[in-house]
């Protein structure tokens, strides 16, 4: 199996693949990818037969922007007969994996995928059963293993392979899937409650969005960044100029400043957590996030940048690279991710985790 398949959202495919490709040549594994405009999935075929097994085992999928699942395949099966299509994916997947832990049977994320995925549901409980018959899946399903990939693109079409389980997206399709609560005052919430399952480990959840941290929300209006805090019995400074939604005032949790968040300094020094989704060019949002890093003004922060039409990787990469340095130059150590998640749309979602300080010597991290 020599590629690595990638999905992604519609309408990104070019990004994805220039981002696949340049960090596969950091690597120094070579290919070319396939894009199909609109397809929702990129593949990469490397030269090398082994070299596609190295990018799902080293290269950390947490490190892809615009990726939402990342496995290894061999070739398409094609024509899959309607009276037996399990007998030919068993055949391409014994001898590559033995004894995975989960399954998976998936589509891309289009409108033309929909009556697919139907198909797939029910495909998956007798094809699970006779891949556990056949020793390509364990017994019983083990979160260590690796996960077997079955990929239709088009009925009797279909990629086969797997992925780590240390190393790709728990989610099926690379999508949590997440209900909006009918009390929030906007659907942008949920890219606050996504970025929080695709940055912070469930184990850790009680400690880094814990009861009674203190919060700043720039660019608040109306509040749907401000209610996932809230919820997380937080309190939250929500900074815009813009009204906040009353029921979010009435919780006694929000202090609403009526200010510029590009303006707005905090007043506290113990500001665990800053979110931001401001609509304004990337580099000066970027540029105004390092400020807040550099000088300490919060532990973690959770913002969005918005994509220009072209040469959005370029656009993203840049900006990363100019938070890396000056954390850098200021002797500053964080975690820094980025994603275009599901709730996204021409934006892209970073995290940066500020750990320790150069000067003085003070970690941020208690």
């Amino acid at each position: 199996m020599n590629k690595v398949i990638l999905y992604c959202r519609q309408g990104f495919e070019k990004e994805c693949a220039a981002e696949i490709t340049d960090k596969a040549g950091q690597m120094a594994i070579y290919g070319f990818a396939r894009v199909k405009d609109n397809s929702g999935y990129v593949i990469f075929e490397c030269y090398q037969m082994e070299d596609a097994d190295k990018l799902a085992r080293e290269l950390p999928f947490s490190s892809l922007i615009f990726a939402r699942q990342m496995f290894v395949a061999g070739e398409l099966l094609k024509d899959l007969p309607p009276e037996d299509r399990i007998t030919p994916i068993i055949g391409m997947l014994q001898g590559v994996v033995e004894k995975g832990g989960d399954l998976r049977v998936e589509v891309a994320d289009t409108n033309e995928s929909k009556e697919l995925m139907k198909f797939c549901r029910k495909f998956t409980v007798p094809l699970r059963a006779a891949l556990r018959s056949a020793g390509v899946l364990a017994q019983n399903d083990s979160a260590t293993r690796p996960v077997v990939h079955v990929f239709f693109i088009a009925p009797g079409c279909c990629y086969t392979g797997y992925s780590y389980s240390a190393n790709n997206s728990p989610f099926y399709m690379g999508i949590p899937r997440l209900r909006f609560p009918s009390d929030a005052p906007s659907r942008s919430t949920l890219k606050l409650e996504e970025a929080f399952h695709v940055f912070i480990p469930a184990d850790e959840w009680d400690e880094r969005l814990a009861n009674g941290m203190y919060a700043v929300d720039l660019g608040a209006c109306p509040g749907g960044w401000t209610w996932q805090l809230v919820k997380r019995n937080m309190w939250v400074y929500s900074i815009d100029n813009g009204p906040m939604a009353q029921s979010l005032m009435d919780t006694g949790q929000v202090t609403w400043l009526r200010e510029d968040g590009f303006r707005y300094r905090p007043a506290r020094n113990n500001i665990s957590w800053m979110v931001c989704d401001m609509v304004e060019k990337p580099a000066k949002v970027t540029a105004l996030m390092t400020e807040w890093l550099v000088n300490g003004w919060c532990r973690e922060t959770i913002f969005n940048l918005k994509l220009p039409m072209k040469k959005r990787y370029e656009e993203v990469s840049q900006n990363l690279t100019f938070i890396r340095d000056k954390l850098a130059a200021a002797g500053v150590n964080a975690e820094i991710q980025a994603r275009q998640l599901y709730h996204d749309r021409e934006e892209v979602t970073v995290h940066v985790r500020r750990w320790w300080a150069a000067v003085g010597g003070r970690r941020d991290e208690r």
